[in-house]
């Protein structure tokens, strides 16, 4: 009867995490279009970057862009040089 109780108990320790959790929840970030850049620099101050490894075209930067795919999608008409960074400062 030991021996059951064990089992048992062991068995609910190894499948009670896995039993309960039927799926991951993914924090999505709200993706808010700005009326133009100065909107945008205030949360934002070096701008937003479509990705990690884009190059600036334009002359030197203060601050390194915030990188969101998403981000910089939805503010795409304000990237005047095309270099995939919106209103770099």
């Amino acid at each position: 009867m030991k021996k059951v109780f064990v089992a048992v108990l062991s068995l609910g320790l190894i499948l009670g995490p896995t039993i309960g959790s039927t799926g991951v929840v993914e924090a999505k970030e709200k993706v808010v279009t700005y009326k133009n850049c100065k909107e945008l620099n205030k949360v934002y101050k070096g701008g937003v970057a479509r990705s990690a490894s884009v190059k600036n075209k334009g002359g030197k930067t203060k601050y390194k862009p915030y990188v969101s795919k998403e981000l910089y999608d939805a503010n795409k008409k304000s990237d005047r040089d095309k270099d995939f960074i919106a209103c770099e400062r």
